[in-house]
C-alpha cells in the first residue's frame, strides 16, 4: 500500500515538472523579436563655404578681358509682336485695288472690249459713233459725260489718221481718265489736325451693304495702323448692332451700341465720347439705312449729324451706293447730299456688274469723289479707289 502511494506522488511530481517546461517554452515563442541594429548612416559631404571650390580645380583655357565680347550699349533686338488670339490681321491697303484688278476686269471687260472693237473698225461712220455712245450710256456713264468722251475721241482719231490697237487703247484710256478724274483728293479724312479722334459717319439706303462696308472700312483703317471705335447707331434693323460688333471683334475694335429701337443719335454721341476717352484714332458711325422718300427718317439722320457735332465736326460723311442700281442710285444720292453734306462715295457690288460708268455719273451728280469701291464679299475686298487701276481694269489687258 505504501509502495502504491509513493508511486502516485512521484507521478504527480513528474507531471508538474513536465507542464512547467511546456508553459515556459510557449512564453519564449510569443516574445517579439529584438529590434534590428541601427544602419550605418554616412553623413553627406559638406557644402562648400565662401571661398571654397565645389570641385577639384581643373586646368582649362581662360580668356582675357580683351577676348570677352562685351555689350556695346546698342538697343536690344525688337521682338515681333503678334495679335491676341482670335484677332485677324487685315490685308494691307497699299495697292489693294491693283491686286483685285483681275476680279474687277472679269466683270468690266464688256465696256472696254466693246469700245475697242468699235474703234477698230476700218470706217468710223456716224452709226459706229452712235453705237459707242450706246455702250457708254448703258454702262451708266451718263448722257453728258458720254457726249464729252465721244467728241474727244472723234477729234483725236480724225487727227491721228492711222489707228493701231495700242494707239486706240491709249486714246480711250486717256479720255476715260479725264472723265473719272485723276487730280481729285480721294483720301478718307480720318486724321484731323490737333485733335482725336477723326469722326466718320456712314449713310445709305437699306440693302446697299452699309453696315458691312462700315466693318470693312474698320479693317482698312486697322491695316493702316489706326485704332478704331465703332458706333452701332443703326438701332432699327434687327441684328445690325450684332453684325457690326462681329466685324469689330475680328480686328480688335470696340463697339458702342444701345438698345434695339433706341435713339440712334444717343448711340452716336456715346460712341464719339468713348472714342475720345479711349484715345483712339477714328470713330466710325454706322447709321440706319433709310428710304430716301421718307422725310421723317431723313430728318432723323440730320439729327444724328447735329448731335455728333456737339463733340467735334464730322471729318467725313460717306454715302454707300449699290453700283448695280445705276441711275436709281443717283436719285438716292441727291437726297442724302441735301440732308448731310456728303463728302465721299463708296460704291459696293462693283464686281457683279458691267456698269462701271456709274463712277463717272455719281461724281458728276454730287460733285464729290468716289473714295472706296467694293469688289466682292471677302472681308478685304474694300479698296481705296485708284483711277488708273480702275480704268486699266475696264479696258482689260
Amino acid at each position: 500500500m505504501e509502495t502504491v502511494i509513493l508511486a502516485v506522488v512521484i507521478a504527480v511530481v513528474v507531471l508538474g515538472v513536465l507542464g512547467g517546461l511546456v508553459v515556459g517554452s510557449r512564453r519564449k515563442k510569443s516574445l517579439p523579436p529584438p529590434p534590428p541594429a541601427a544602419p550605418d548612416i554616412t553623413a553627406p559631404p559638406a557644402e562648400p563655404h565662401v571661398g571654397d571650390e565645389a570641385e577639384t580645380p581643373r586646368d582649362e583655357p581662360r580668356r582675357t578681358i580683351e577676348e570677352v565680347d562685351l555689350p556695346d550699349g546698342s538697343a536690344p533686338p525688337v521682338t515681333e509682336e503678334f495679335p491676341p488670339a482670335g484677332i485677324e490681321v487685315p490685308e494691307p491697303t497699299a495697292g489693294r485695288l491693283v491686286r483685285l484688278r483681275s476680279r474687277l476686269s472679269r466683270s468690266q471687260n464688256a465696256l472696254g472690249k466693246g469700245l475697242l472693237t468699235l474703234l477698230s473698225r476700218e470706217h468710223l461712220d456716224d452709226d459706229t459713233w452712235e453705237e459707242i455712245e450706246d455702250i457708254l450710256i448703258t454702262a451708266d456713264v451718263g448722257v453728258t459725260p458720254t457726249q464729252e468722251l465721244v467728241d474727244g475721241l472723234r477729234a483725236r482719231v480724225k487727227v491721228l489718221g492711222t489707228r493701231t490697237p495700242d494707239e486706240l487703247r491709249g486714246l480711250l484710256r486717256e479720255e476715260l481718265l479725264k472723265l473719272v478724274g485723276t487730280d481729285v483728293d480721294r483720301a478718307v479724312r480720318t486724321e484731323p489736325e490737333e485733335r482725336k479722334p477723326g469722326i466718320v459717319m456712314v449713310v445709305g439706303v437699306n440693302g446697299t451693304g452699309k453696315t458691312t462696308t462700315t466693318g470693312k472700312l474698320a479693317r482698312v483703317l486697322v491695316a493702316d495702323g489706326r485704332t478704331v471705335v465703332l458706333g452701332a447707331a443703326d438701332t432699327f434693323r434687327a441684328a445690325a448692332a450684332d453684325q457690326l460688333q462681329t466685324w469689330g471683334e475680328r480686328v480688335g475694335a470696340h463697339t458702342v451700341r444701345g438698345p434695339e429701337g433706341g435713339d440712334p443719335a444717343s448711340v452716336a454721341f456715346d460712341a464719339v465720347k468713348e472714342g475720345k476717352e479711349m484715345g483712339v484714332d477714328v470713330v466710325l458711325i454706322d447709321t440706319a439705312g433709310r428710304l430716301h422718300t421718307k422725310t421723317g427718317l431723313m430728318d432723323e439722320l440730320g439729327k444724328v449729324k447735329r448731335v455728333v457735332e456737339k463733340h467735334a465736326p464730322l471729318d467725313e460723311i460717306l454715302l454707300v451706293l449699290d453700283a448695280t442700281t445705276g441711275q436709281n442710285g443717283l436719285v438716292q444720292a441727291r437726297v442724302f447730299a441735301e440732308v448731310v453734306d456728303i463728302t465721299g462715295i463708296v460704291l459696293t457690288k462693283l464686281d457683279g456688274t458691267a456698269k462701271g460708268g456709274i463712277v463717272v455719273a455719281v461724281q458728276r451728280e454730287l460733285g464729290v469723289p468716289v473714295k472706296l469701291i467694293g469688289l466682292g464679299e471677302g472681308a478685304d475686298d474694300l479698296a481705296p479707289f485708284e483711277p488708273e487701276a480702275f480704268v486699266d481694269a475696264l479696258l482689260g489687258d
